[in-house]
């Protein structure tokens, strides 16, 4: 996953699934750029045991992205602001919640909570 996403992979996720003769297998899925097709084929098939790569051709809408950082009683979090017509949804990155959480000997939660305070 990490290989794939260090590559410039748009995402990269798991599925399991059955096969042919209810055999298990996990399905591997990357979302790419078009152009970037031939790469990640070629480097799926150097770096797992499959002999074959299936396409599919999908349109998206994304929302543009962008981060503001706000200051909380346990320290500054950054926060990601996603846009698209007039809908507007902030995150807080889960990374600096994280951190401080373990900084300041508090819970992930109270972190969290304590960023969205900031821009509600």
């Amino acid at each position: 996953m990490n290989l794939l996403l260090d590559a410039g992979a748009l995402d990269v996720f798991f599925t399991p699934i059955q096969m042919k003769k209810n055999r298990p297998a996990v399905k591997l899925s990357v979302l790419i750029r078009p152009i970037e097709r031939a790469k990640f084929a070629r480097l799926i098939l150097q770096e797992t045991s499959t002999i074959g790569v299936r396409y599919q051709k999908w349109q998206r809408t994304v929302m543009t992205r962008s981060f503001e950082k706000v200051t909380t009683e346990y320290g500054q979090v950054r926060v990601k602001v996603a846009t698209y017509d007039d809908l507007v949804k902030r995150t807080p990155e889960y990374e600096d919640c994280l951190k401080l959480a373990q900084k300041q000997h508090v819970t992930l939660t109270a972190v969290y909570q304590a960023a969205i305070q900031q821009f509600q």
